[in-house]
């Protein structure tokens, strides 16, 4: 499993979103994406959802969220 990590704290709109999406094009079978963020991504989650993309937010240790997302074909079992 490879873990990624992108932080896009402080980044104006619609930069965040911009490269969450870019990075989830390279997002393979067990691979986690760990996104650091200064405010929730509501609108994030619906795309995550119609692309069959499993995710989780926490409050996070270093930024406000921490949003972790994966792809569910490979969560299945560790989701």
């Amino acid at each position: 499993m490879n873990e990624t990590i992108l932080d896009v704290r402080g980044l104006p709109s619609p930069e965040p979103l911009e490269r969450v999406l870019a990075a989830l094009s390279n997002l393979m079978p067990g691979d986690r994406l760990k996104l650091l963020i200064d405010a929730e991504p509501r609108p994030l989650y619906s795309m995550l959802d119609r692309n069959d993309l499993g995710h989780r937010t926490e409050p996070g240790a270093v930024s406000g969220f921490e949003v972790t997302i994966w792809p569910r074909d490979a969560a299945s079992a560790s989701a």
